[in-house]
């Protein structure tokens, strides 16, 4: 898929060529987390880190094949298919995750795209979720522009959906919908007037050429996503990807540090994987510019560092949760 694909959400502000990312990504460790630092620190409190949790409000039975997702339909995965939560246990789950200190919560169905009569619902969740104080974010699949307007009519701040990877491996990962498809829901958000979380996933056996394409496509984007997840690939027995070379964690973090470079006004959040980093490598992430997470013990249908975890982590670092 060529990089044209993204003109529809870009513009002709100045971005370094895939080249120069690659440069980048080149650079000796220390003179690039150097950098990144630099940048880190003129845009945001350099220990300040927002914090999200992410529940499953709709899990599996998706029609995608998604080679990374254990919730496909087309993969022998142990995930055991689920209709929609009731809005008492969004609102009960919602009241935990601010308790626990999060100040976004992230609501995320399996679906290939939404249903109208489904969308009602998520609506009457989003607005519960607000009446506690939170903000809210929703990734719900492909969007029509009719559907990103009642989203943001209905006050939710944020549309999750990722580009996931370069465009030119894209279809050694998904053959269910194309690059077009990401993109065309993302024009719909922003033409709605919602902020983009938009992010990709590193380690499903891309090279690193590949890894720069990711965070040219996402970086080339105008305005640049307020929120720019990366995600470690999590390796589900059943899936295409099971088995893929893991990557090495010094190459995730050097993809935080591009990423914090290349968007210094975004959030760079931790996402899916961090519960296979060790504390010594999400340090470095966040001194790379890594300054949003994903909080809670389960992510979607994978696992995540517990609360209490997190907590001491902070303490012996020195970080504190701060508002989005």
């Amino acid at each position: 898929m060529p990089l044209s694909s993204t003109k529809s959400v870009t513009s002709e502000h100045k971005v370094p060529s895939r080249v120069d990312i690659e440069a980048l990504f080149n650079l000796p460790f220390n003179d690039l987390l150097f950098k990144a630092h630099t940048v880190h620190r003129q845009h945001f409190d350099a220990n300040g880190i927002q914090l999200s949790t992410l529940l499953s409000v709709k899990t599996g039975g998706c029609p995608e094949d998604c080679g990374y997702c254990p919730q496909s339909i087309r993969h022998p995965t142990q995930v055991a298919n689920s209709s929609l939560l009731s809005i008492e246990e969004v609102r009960l789950a919602a009241q935990r995750a601010k308790e626990a200190g999060a100040s976004r919560f992230c609501m995320g169905a399996a679906w290939r795209s939404p249903k109208d009569k489904d969308l009602d619902q998520v609506i009457d969740m989003i607005i519960e979720v607000q009446q506690l104080g939170l903000e809210t974010c929703a990734t719900l699949g492909m969007l029509k522009p009719h559907q990103a307007e009642k989203l943001k009519n209905a006050g939710l701040d944020y549309y999750n959906h990722n580009i996931d990877s370069a465009p030119e491996f894209y279809e050694e990962i998904i053959k269910t919908r194309d690059y077009q498809d990401r993109i065309d829901t993302l024009q719909a958000v922003r033409q709605a007037g919602m902020h983009v979380c938009c992010g990709g996933i590193v380690g499903m056996g891309e090279t690193r050429a590949m890894r720069a394409g990711l965070l040219h496509e996402l970086a080339s984007m105008s305005p640049q996503p307020e929120s720019v997840p990366i995600n470690l690939l999590v390796q589900v027995e059943g899936t295409p990807l099971h088995g893929t070379e893991e990557l090495d964690p010094f190459e995730f973090i050097r993809t935080i540090a591009v990423a914090r470079i290349l968007m210094p006004k975004s959030r760079v959040r931790l996402s899916a994987g961090r519960e296979q980093l060790s504390d010594a490598h999400q340090a470095l992430c966040f001194f790379a510019g890594a300054n949003s997470i994903f909080y809670g013990e389960k992510l979607l249908t994978t696992g995540n560092p517990d609360v209490k975890k997190d907590q001491d982590l902070f303490i012996r670092l020195g970080l504190h949760a701060e508002n989005a």
